[in-house]
């Protein structure tokens, strides 16, 4: 039964039992019915909705990322390396939260669909999270605790949002384009998400005179804007099952009797392809037969564009990390600009919104090896900030975001073809775990960044202050921060670049 990408998914019901004196024999062969999504346009509020979910992702990931470290070494006076530890222990944990948390959504079956239930529970207590996580009692150990109990709820709660949001794509549609298009769209918003709150967190930590008040200020903005994507993309893709539509109906097979129907409530599972365990039982309940989480994840590693993929993600992203948390020290430290964090951090983002149209011309692995020279390179650039005037610095910064949107767009639109693909083997109910997996993946890249320089840092004997200002820094921690912020994501990206090259280019889909 064909449908829009706004309308409710159905699957198409099971044919109805024959007589129990039918011969066996005289039973046609069933096609296969093995779940595919809708081939047909996406309505333009399900796209939309889709898109503000990078309202959450995009402040999850700029906020923290460029306030955190910052805030636990000039204001609360934890040591460097122990404040990237506690950026980084919090996403230790998703790696092994995400994936349950995708097989938990995998076999939901709710009025609302099996995603849009997680997606709403897990946003909003992520707001009230983010809240606290910034909302310390007090400098000192007591506030370094406080912090690193409040990221690690926040953490938590991305999860239950992200790995289900991450799966909807596969879902939506079968085509390659509209995939595209929504991928499109998240990193569109992920570049408003990043530009807003990026340059209104640091604006905000001033306007509230520093220091613990002024961020108490940032984790109420962040918690704000969190909880109005979380809304947005709740009510945007309502109308959807989060369930792919069955394939056209098969000719009817005779069935044993007393092998009761299973009707639309069946969900994917449904039909020949589900297997003999697929069905009701004599009570009416849903009786699936699912694959364990350890075969799901042996079934992950057969899929070799997907392994490829889920390396590369975790390298690039460490890249993301160190951008994020060196700027703020390399505006006050290297350019000598506290204030010019958040032109830093707009002129890193705008691309997102300019180019992604441009780089969506372009396909997979190509366009993700284009798009990571021109990031590297401008990386690479920074060494020489110190002698460039601010506008050819934020030149710079801007060809980095302009590489950083498309890897970004060709990552997140290779995810679901992967996810496609693996649905057409015999493990058909797995998006949650792949996205699952792949969101462990980010999520530890992005915080491995932190952790990497924090440890440059205190190598090149950065001095952490309790006053919420930054201490003077010597001539050789100065050269630190601008050699981690250079260095080490265009090292990380182009070991991400040889790790996609097992990306499975023999495939028929357009990856």
């Amino acid at each position: 039964m064909a449908t829009t990408g706004s309308e409710r998914t159905r699957v198409a019901p099971s044919p109805a039992p024959a007589a129990s004196t039918a011969p066996a024999a005289s039973a046609a062969p069933a096609a296969s019915t093995a779940p595919v999504a809708p081939a047909v346009g996406l309505s333009a509020r399900l796209r939309l909705g889709y898109a503000s979910g990078s309202l959450v992702t995009g402040t999850f990931t700029t906020l923290p990322g460029l306030l955190l470290l910052p805030y636990l070494t000039d204001t609360l006076g934890v040591g460097a390396a122990l404040a990237g530890a506690v950026v980084f222990v919090p996403k230790a944990w998703d790696a092994f939260l995400n994936p349950l948390v995708g097989r938990a959504s995998d076999r939901t079956r709710t009025r609302w669909g099996a995603r849009r239930p997680y997606v709403l529970a897990g946003g909003l207590v992520m707001a009230l999270a983010f809240a606290l996580t910034f909302a310390g009692p007090a400098a000192g150990t007591a506030g370094a605790w406080f912090t690193a109990a409040g990221y690690l709820l926040t953490a938590t709660a991305f999860a239950f949002f992200l790995v289900p949001y991450v799966a909807m794509p596969a879902e939506l549609t079968a085509v390659h384009r509209e995939r595209m298009r929504l991928a499109g769209g998240r990193v569109a918003v992920i570049g408003v998400a990043a530009l807003v709150t990026g340059a209104a967190g640091p604006a905000l930590v001033d306007a509230g005179g520093g220091g613990l008040a002024g961020h108490r200020w940032v984790g109420v903005f962040g918690g704000a804007v969190i909880a109005l994507g979380t809304l947005c993309v709740f009510i945007g893709t309502s109308g959807t099952s989060g369930t792919r539509v069955a394939a056209p109906e098969a000719p009817p097979a005779a069935v044993p009797a007393g092998v009761a129907e299973a009707g639309p409530a069946a969900g994917p599972a449904a039909g020949p392809a589900a297997g003999p365990a697929a069905g009701r039982d004599a009570a009416g309940s849903l009786r699936e037969s699912e694959p364990g989480l350890r075969r799901r994840f042996a079934a992950a590693r057969g899929n070799p564009a997907f392994t490829a993929l889920l390396r590369c993600v975790v390298v690039q992203s460490v890249a993301t990390g160190v951008l994020l948390a060196g700027a703020p020290y390399f505006a006050g430290h290297v350019l000598h600009d506290p204030t010019g964090v958040g032109a830093l951090v707009a002129a890193f983002v705008a691309p997102n919104l300019l180019t992604v149209p441009l780089w969506s011309r372009l396909r997979g692995r190509r366009g993700h090896a284009l798009a990571s020279a021109l990031f590297a390179t401008g990386c690479l650039l920074f060494l020489a900030a110190p002698a460039l005037p601010e506008g050819a610095v934020l030149l710079t910064m801007a060809l980095a975001g302009t590489g950083h949107a498309g890897q970004l767009l060709f990552l997140y639109a290779m995810l679901p073809d992967c996810i496609a693909r693996d649905s057409e083997g015999p493990t058909s109910r797995q998006a949650g775990v792949l996205s699952g997996l792949f969101s462990t993946g980010e999520g530890l890249g992005v915080a491995v960044g932190p952790l990497l320089y924090g440890l440059v840092l205190q190598l090149s004997g950065y001095v952490s202050s309790g006053t919420g200002r930054a201490a003077p820094q010597s001539t050789t921690a100065e050269l630190g921060m601008l050699a981690g912020f250079a260095v080490l994501p265009a090292l990380a990206t182009a070991l991400a670049v040889v790790l996609l090259r097992g990306y499975d280019s023999r495939s028929p889909r357009p990856y």
